[in-house]
């Protein structure tokens, strides 16, 4: 019994290896080289869904009161100040909360500052102790 074991283990083994060397091989072969002259001068921009979210909009006030941890959410208002590193002050009509950006979540291109519109969408860290933030995955600027 213990010899089928072991037989059945490097079988699966072997397939594994196989499985990801086919994998490998179709991905060289798919992608095509490029020469230096070819690449492009700029870095292209992050691509993402940009449409409607089914993560609630809420305001800074709500989300600090009845937000969950790890909860979904969306907020609309401006980023007022850069506080260092990656976390910025949101604020909107209720109140502020820091939020945390990471550089390439910024849309390319546009330049946003305190009187800029946005959207966000990102994950609520809720702290027992300590200040409590929103973990931006996504900034759309809003037409104002």
């Amino acid at each position: 019994m213990k010899r089928i074991s072991q037989l059945a283990c490097i079988a699966l083994l072997i397939t594994g290896s196989a499985v990801a060397v086919a994998q490998t091989a179709a991905t060289a072969t798919a992608t095509p080289t490029a020469t230096p002259t070819a690449m492009p001068a700029t870095k292209a921009a992050p691509a993402g869904y940009a449409g409607p979210s089914g993560a609630p909009l809420m305001t800074a006030r709500d989300l600090l009161a009845k937000g969950k941890d790890d909860q979904y959410v969306r907020l609309k208002g401006k980023l007022t100040s850069h506080k260092g590193d990656e976390n910025y002050e949101f604020t909107d009509a209720s109140g502020k909360i820091t939020v945390e950006i990471d550089a390439d979540r910024f849309p390319a291109g546009v330049t946003v500052d305190h009187n800029t519109l946005v959207e966000l969408t990102g994950e609520f860290d809720k702290e027992m102790f300590g200040e409590s933030t929103v973990d931006v995955e996504q900034i759309k600027v809003v037409a104002q």
